[in-house]
């Protein structure tokens, strides 16, 4: 069962999606509310699995990463056996960072990161087209990124 978080819990989110290095003190401080019943509601808000790790964000560009494509993939069919290859097969891809099944006239949207297009060119033709079942493909490069999230809190 879910449940809408209150308003300590849904700043208690904000606030970690903006710095999740903070200690329960800094944490306390920003929400307003004393150190004890913030660290009891993290570990509730962890506990049911709301909170379900921390991570350091990365900036792609900055390793060398600069060109972003999204992909859609049609599978010839979409049958269980079908989706598990696909899916074993991305897993092993490094360049594939986002992985979707999606609904709709395509399969799976995938955001692939490389270093230029020559490198996607090979990725493109020497791997994603070589995995069995995948009937189409269609990439989008895009130009800017307009709004960046991490999750929605409320």
């Amino acid at each position: 069962m879910t449940t809408k978080p209150d308003r300590f819990d849904a700043e208690i989110l904000r606030v970690l999606q903006r710095d999740g290095r903070l200690t329960i003190n800094d944490l306390s401080a920003k929400i307003g509310l004393s150190p004890s019943p913030t660290a009891r509601r993290l570990r509730h808000l962890e506990e049911r699995g709301v909170i379900t790790g921390y991570a350091a964000l990365i900036n792609e560009v900055a390793l060398g990463f600069g060109v972003t494509v999204f992909v859609s993939v049609q599978l010839d069919k979409q049958v269980d056996e079908a989706l598990a290859t696909f899916e074993a097969a991305i897993a092993t891809f490094p360049e594939v960072v986002d992985c979707w099944l999606m609904t709709g006239n395509r399969d799976y949207l995938l955001r692939v990161a490389t270093t230029g297009l020559a490198e996607f060119e090979r990725f493109l033709v020497g791997r994603l087209t070589k995995v069995r079942g995948v009937a189409s493909i269609e990439s989008s490069i895009p130009l800017r990124r307009v709004k960046t999230g991490l999750a929605r809190t409320i």
